[in-house]
């Protein structure tokens, strides 16, 4: 079962669908957040996940992201972790106040840029029990350093000083000036890295396509993204678990390996063999294994 959800974070009304389990008999239940990727909106990757999940036990509740999707917030498609790592905690809050959750078994879900949101909210939330990422990015990283740290420091500053003037241009009445998140057309791919390839077949087209993810972000995002340091702290989810889970063939499976490195225990990185990026969004030969250990995981950190 699912059904429409509302509720505030910092001022904003973000929209979420609750999903539960359909012979859910009235006990209080079990519930994970799930936050969706940079550029995705809670009715992509996020809710298949929670789909799966509510159908071995749990609740889990989705949701666009302040400024994304169908919540509130201008700019509209503005990224900006802080407020998107309140989004996680509202979230959390969201759920213990319905008499149909237990509100000391919430964990969390953070999928792609939302595996480094989701572990940062984490870290001083402790309503959130325990902490899972499905291919984590540190976005910071990801958009100012490269995939693969390729970028010098130049690029950096030529953003923020793209950013300021858009600012600028906005308070002068212009239009927000901005990005794409995946690349619009496959032409030119071709020795393009399987993240970006992958990306454009996902977002662009019917595969996972949706008419509420714009594929834009403003540009002066990065200066908030800029200041952003996801797993600095990530010690502080210890003495609760964490779990992250990466395809042996992705390209971003580094961000989690070195977030793991910085935990502390209970933690595990689970490779899904085969698997890429992007695969483990919606490919259910990915998909499948990764929420059967999210299932144990969640189940073992969540019970009553």
């Amino acid at each position: 079962m699912k059904a429409t959800v509302t509720f505030p974070s910092a001022g904003l009304k973000l929209a979420g669908i609750l999903f539960t389990p359909d012979d859910h008999t009235g006990a209080p239940l079990p519930a994970v957040v799930v936050s969706h990727p940079g550029g995705g909106v809670k009715e992509q990757t996020a809710s298949i996940y929670a789909e799966r999940l509510a159908r071995e036990g749990f609740a889990a509740l989705v949701f666009d992201a302040a400024h994304q999707g169908d919540s509130e917030g201008t700019p509209r498609g503005l990224e900006n972790p802080f407020q998107r790592a309140e989004d996680v905690r509202a979230a959390v809050t969201c759920l213990t106040t319905r008499d149909d959750i237990d509100a000391s078994r919430i964990g969390a879900l953070g999928i792609c840029a939302s595996g480094g949101y989701v572990p940062f909210a984490a870290q001083t939330d402790h309503r959130i029990k325990a902490v899972a990422t499905v291919s984590a990015v540190d976005v910071r990283s990801l958009l100012v350093e490269g995939l693969g740290r390729t970028q010098g420091p130049e690029v950096l500053q030529s953003l923020l000083d793209q950013a300021g003037a858009a600012r600028t241009a906005e308070a002068e009445g212009g239009a927000p000036a901005v990005l794409n998140w995946a690349p619009e057309s496959p032409e030119g791919l071709e020795e393009a890295p399987t993240l970006y390839r992958e990306a454009q077949n996902y977002y662009r087209t019917p595969r996972g396509g949706h008419r509420n993810s714009t594929n834009e972000w403003p540009l002066r995002s990065i200066d908030h993204i800029a200041q952003f340091d996801p797993y600095a702290l990530i010690d502080l989810i210890a003495p609760r678990p964490l779990l992250m889970i990466v395809g042996s063939d992705s390209d971003t499976a580094y961000f989690s390996r070195e977030a793991i490195e910085k935990a502390r225990e209970p933690k595990e990185l689970f490779v899904v063999d085969g698997a890429t990026h992007v695969s483990l969004y919606d490919q259910d030969a990915d998909v499948t294994p990764a929420v059967t250990r999210l299932t144990d995981f969640f189940g073992k950190h969540l019970a009553s």
